[in-house]
């Protein structure tokens, strides 16, 4: 249907004046969906629980401060002060089941409160929520990946220490060791550890204790991981290998010469595809207990000249190579073997998507404890992100060599703007509670979508 141009456009003059009224209004209508969550997952009750070792809970309890903080970086939040600017939001408060938020002092106190104990239960349940969706979805395998990410602070916080900082050389810092799930894209558990620590210090028992939680739980009949050239170390290795874990790792080899010299008296390379091309052998370092499979692998680049180009040429490319080295304990084809180590990038961008939408490398406190629970509030406030979306669609029935996740995840800032940072009223029209929105189709789909995921599993 064809509209007049008088029909499309309207002559805007005067500002309108500006009135503030307690008038129920909700910036933030998507969190029925969440509050919908909460209620399947049992959330709040749960992490009461966490806290009922320490007796009588004050009037703000702690599992309330803890559930505020995951539904402020929910949110897209980053900063305590900034609770101010959703304190008299009604579906914030609904969530929590309050009539009035904390000060924001109150919610630092809270938080400087917390002890190792605590902390140790909020960990715990994180790890439940993430294996609970593992139990639901019954992978054939499991992909665990281990890194440490710096979390750099700006004051003297505890535990803190000056370490290696690509971004910001000589800052204090913490280095959490991280384990992440690949078919889900979750943080399963973190280690935390100063910033002037080593990758793997500490890796050996946290390892174990993440396998041996999943094993327990989720009976996977493959247990896989990937990590970087930290971890090539005979123990570790020694460890998972004993376990029945298939692992591949990357190894650096510029610190072994016999590899080095391998790699240069080497004639005859199996290719891969059209960039990459490898041999492998049975090889252990004159320390080590046991031999190992090692896949040499390099890859063909196009070298970058330094001289002026001259356009009315023709020149030819000129090409050299990269290589790296695996070491696994994996039987499949080198092929296989080496696209499954590629895919250990996913973990980098899961680190930089949790730090930008969820606050993961926020330092909110100069309490250790304090700044664990609130890593823990921001692995958690991902992950509730994630078993939305994995309640909202089925998963890929089949794995692919890279592991990626199992469902097509939209990052936290594309559910905000589609449909939970939304402007809303709550009403009570013949004294039955309605929140109204306005008829936009597009965020009614995927509101809609996504509270029905949630009842109909909960059902």
């Amino acid at each position: 249907m064809k509209s007049s141009k008088a029909q499309i456009q309207a002559k805007v003059h005067r500002v309108p004046r500006l009135r503030f009224e307690d008038q129920k209004l909700t910036s933030f209508s998507g969190l029925v969906v969440f509050q919908a969550l909460f209620e399947r997952l049992q959330l709040k009750e749960r992490l009461r629980r966490c806290f009922t070792h320490l007796g009588i809970s004050p009037i703000f309890g702690r599992h309330l401060v803890v559930l505020l903080v995951i539904i402020h970086l929910l949110l897209g939040f980053r900063r305590l002060r900034e609770v101010d600017y959703h304190r008299d939001d009604p579906l914030v408060l609904r969530l929590l089941g309050l009539r009035r938020l904390p000060d924001v002092s109150t919610i630092s106190r809270s938080l400087s409160q917390m002890e190792t104990k605590a902390v140790g239960n909020l960990r715990e349940l994180s790890r439940t929520l993430v294996i609970e969706g593992l139990k639901r979805t019954q992978f054939v395998r499991v992909t665990l990946d281990f890194d440490g990410s710096v979390l750099s602070t700006k004051a003297h916080a505890e535990g803190s220490a000056v370490g290696f900082n690509k971004k910001k050389k000589g800052a204090r810092s913490y280095y959490p060791l991280f384990c992440t799930v690949a078919q889900t894209g979750q943080f399963f558990d973190l280690l935390y550890r100063p910033g002037n620590v080593h990758d793997s210090n500490g890796a050996i028992e946290f390892m174990k204790g993440c396998f041996e939680k999943v094993r327990a739980e989720v009976v996977p009949p493959v247990l896989e991981s990937r990590m970087d050239a930290a971890f090539f170390d005979n123990k570790i290795l020694g460890v998972l290998d004993e376990t029945g874990v298939k692992f591949t790792t990357s190894v650096p080899f510029e610190r072994l010469a016999e590899l080095k010299g391998m790699i240069e008296h080497r004639r005859r390379w199996r290719l891969l595809d059209k960039e990459w091309s490898y041999f492998e052998t049975s090889w252990k370092p004159k320390s080590w207990d046991c031999p190992y499979r090692f896949i040499f692998v390099r890859r063909k680049v196009k070298s970058q000249s330094k001289d002026p180009i001259q356009l009315d040429l023709f020149e030819p490319r000129h090409f050299s190579y990269q290589y790296k080295v695996i070491v696994t304990n994996k039987r499949e084809s080198a092929k296989l073997v080496v696209l499954f180590h590629n895919g250990r990038g996913s973990q980098e961008a899961l680190f930089g998507l949790a730090k930008n939408e969820v606050g993961l490398d926020v330092i909110a406190t100069r309490r250790l404890a304090a700044n664990q629970t609130f890593t823990l509030c921001a692995m958690m406030a991902h992950n509730l992100s994630r078993e939305l979306q994995m309640l909202a669609a089925p998963a890929a029935l089949r794995a692919r060599p890279k592991r990626p996740t199992a469902w097509k995840f939209h990052t936290l800032d594309t559910l905000r703007h589609r449909f939970i940072q939304r402007a809303g009223r709550l009403t009570r029209p013949q004294g039955n509670l309605t929140l109204i929105m306005s008829a936009n189709p597009s965020v009614r789909k995927d509101l809609l979508h996504f509270l029905d995921a949630v009842t109909k599993t909960a059902a």
